[in-house]
């Protein structure tokens, strides 16, 4: 059997790189995406064997579909899509205050980028009868646990986790399983030094979900592989 093909977006750094690496060591093959070709290619060559790098920018519907199609020509497949790009963490920031552009900016990264990547994995999914969609999502975009304080991100993030949900609902048919995860306060360039978290944990309950078996939970939001409240 062939093995199954995984893109994950913003898999140059961070969360995304290891999430790539984990997916690696558990037999998929790996399509690393990023902005850049070099980065992309640099984390591909890191990784090793089984893995691609292609150039893929959320914020571009051309690039978007291009990837995506690439990434199809040369694996064969598309069994998992890994929504891992994201920022605009307006940090110190409040609602009231907070302009139209930045919520523009954190809504195209945050939400419409995994939504374009998605959109356009779907016919492949779908081809491949076991589908799997990851969304990196935050507790900040949740009612039950949001702090506050970083309002596009949140708005952004909230509305990814309803989008994540929509898409459970329509593709529940399709043996397609959509959840969106909370990876915590990781160690990466926009988590900082301080973080509590190291990328290996960050990136376990996305390598969970986009792994998950047939039946598994789908229009979920997890943390440390457990559910979380909306």
């Amino acid at each position: 059997m062939t093995a199954p093909v995984a893109l994950v977006t913003g898999a140059n750094r961070g969360i995304g790189m290891e999430v790539a690496r984990q997916l690696a060591g558990r037999g998929h093959q790996v399509a690393i995406c990023a902005r850049n070709a070099a980065d992309a290619e640099a984390a591909a060559l890191a990784i090793g064997a089984g893995t691609a790098g292609f150039v893929l920018d959320i914020t571009d519907p051309v690039s978007v579909d291009a990837a995506v199609a690439a990434v199809v020509a040369h694996f064969g497949r598309l069994d998992v899509v890994v929504n891992n790009a994201g920022g605009h963490y307006d940090d110190g920031a409040t609602i009231s205050r907070v302009t139209d552009e930045d919520l523009r900016d954190a809504l195209e990264i945050n939400t419409f980028g995994a939504l374009r990547v998605t959109r356009a994995a779907i016919p492949h999914l779908r081809a491949s009868g076991h589908g799997r969609v990851v969304n990196v999502s935050s507790r900040s975009g949740t009612f039950s646990a949001t702090w506050g304080d970083a309002p596009a991100y949140a708005v952004s993030k909230a509305a990814l986790n309803m989008v994540t949900l929509l898409l459970a609902k329509e593709l529940e048919g399709d043996g397609i399983l959509v959840n969106a995860c909370c990876p915590g306060w990781v160690r990466t360039r926009m988590g900082g030094d301080d973080a509590e978290r190291s990328v290996e944990e960050g990136a376990d309950t996305p390598v969970w979900l986009a792994t998950l078996p047939d039946g598994g939970p789908t229009g979920g939001l997890f943390g440390d592989r457990r559910p979380i409240d909306w």
